[in-house]
């Protein structure tokens, strides 16, 4: 696949698509964005509805093809651009872990998250797609003990989707912000692409609110 084709994100600013701003600039490669304005329900217009459906961000269009879902985003660029060696290919020793952070991170940690932040009973033991909360997440920092990045001392894009997802879940409460959390954060945020992607969402941020702010004058 050439990786030569224009990469357009469909991105609103401080949601899910701020993971992948973040991994397009740790990625160092050309890309443009289609800037939706949520607070104006411009994901709920037929124009995105026809891209995802859903009306969530983010997504992906490389060519012909369209990515939804955070996970498949991440995964696709990661492998579309090699050079950047943001995810270990097939055949290295890393690719099986790889795959199992970026997957844990769906279908155990953020049901598990939504579950416990909403004061929400999980679902029984043998249906539950996480097991229980204190389990998955002592699965977590087990391996964050492990070195300085979830694959030891290699960063992934699998650490620009859990060092996002760490950030704002521990600045909501939503999980503890033990020792080997924070400091992993800590890692993560010092990186000048995590310093880049923040000051563009800070800018389109505010241009949303001023919109919205605008349209509601009398």
């Amino acid at each position: 696949m050439a990786d030569d084709r224009k990469v357009t994100l469909f991105h609103s600013p401080n949601t899910r698509s701020s993971g992948v701003l973040t991994l397009l600039e740790e990625l160092g490669v050309p890309y443009e964005l289609h800037v939706l304005n949520m607070k104006a329900g411009e994901q709920r217009r037929p124009e995105y509805l026809a891209i995802n459906p859903m009306g969530k961000v983010p997504a992906l269009r490389h060519g012909e093809a369209l990515v939804t879902e955070q996970v498949a985003i991440f995964l696709y660029l990661g492998d579309l651009f090699p050079k950047a060696r943001l995810a270990p290919p097939i055949g290295d020793p890393l690719r099986g872990p790889y795959l199992r952070w970026m997957v844990f991170y769906a279908a155990c940690f953020e049901p598990a998250v939504i579950d416990r932040a909403t004061e929400r009973a999980p679902a029984p033991l043998p249906m539950s797609p996480y097991g229980d909360y204190d389990t998955m997440l002592k699965t977590l920092t087990d391996q964050l003990a492990k070195g300085a990045y979830l694959l030891g001392d290699r960063f992934t894009a699998a650490d620009v989707l859990w060092g996002g997802a760490l950030t704002w879940t521990t600045m909501f409460k939503m999980v503890p912000e033990l020792p080997v959390i924070a400091g992993y954060i800590g890692r993560f945020n010092a990186r000048p692409a995590v310093a880049r992607a923040k000051a563009k969402d800070a800018e389109l941020a505010a241009a949303h609110e001023a919109a919205v702010a605008s349209a509601e004058k009398p």
